[in-house]
């Protein structure tokens, strides 16, 4: 463990004792106009301190991010295989629609094996679940959003509950990296 992430252990400790879960998770650099604190029932799974935390993700840009959380290690592993790190780390304000583990276990393990090994179908599917804008909870309302891959997806809701492409549910949303907002979501979204 090198003494960047000793100090970030440290600080994700610090915020945790200084802001309670009672309060709700702030990850301590996210800017004054993000639109909302971390939301979702989801939130209350991702660590409160330490490696994969909010704090811990707000530090770094979004693939490393994704790559630190356990929660994550399917997609890091998926970015991987398509060779999008250096991509997704050095774009600017994007928002990243993530799918959680449990999301890739919906997805049979041949199917998802298969798709893991055709490096252009895995790009294809990972660039749907980017969208070159940062979004906020405001926008998620009834949202239509062009990705990187070409096609357009969608949201709706209000409050803690937004559905994109009326299939995924986010779970835990407007979770700031050091160059992305990440949306946690309980479905991988197949491009059309």
């Amino acid at each position: 463990m090198n003494t960047t992430r000793i100090g970030r252990s440290v600080l994700a400790a610090s915020a945790a004792v200084v802001f309670p879960l009672a309060l709700g998770i702030a990850a301590p650099n996210a800017s004054a106009d993000s639109g909302s604190q971390p939301f979702g029932p989801g939130c209350s799974s991702v660590p409160t301190e330490g490696e994969g935390s909010l704090a811990d993700m707000a530090d770094d840009p979004v693939a490393t991010a994704a790559s630190s959380n356990a929660e994550l290690s399917t997609l890091a592993a998926a970015v991987k295989a398509a060779d999008l790190g250096d991509t997704l780390n050095n774009s600017e304000n994007i928002t990243v629609f993530a799918p959680t583990n449990a999301a890739f276990e919906k997805i049979p393990k041949a199917d998802l094996d298969a798709l893991l090994a055709d490096k252009d179908q895995v790009t294809k599917v990972l660039t749907y679940h980017v969208v070159g804008e940062k979004i906020t909870q405001n926008d998620l309302a009834k949202g239509d959003f062009k990705t990187l891959e070409g096609s357009d997806l969608t949201t709706s809701g209000s409050g803690d509950s937004f559905t994109v492409n009326d299939s995924a549910k986010i779970v835990c949303g407007g979770i700031p990296t050091a160059n992305a907002t990440v949306e946690l979501i309980d479905t991988v979204l197949m491009p059309k």
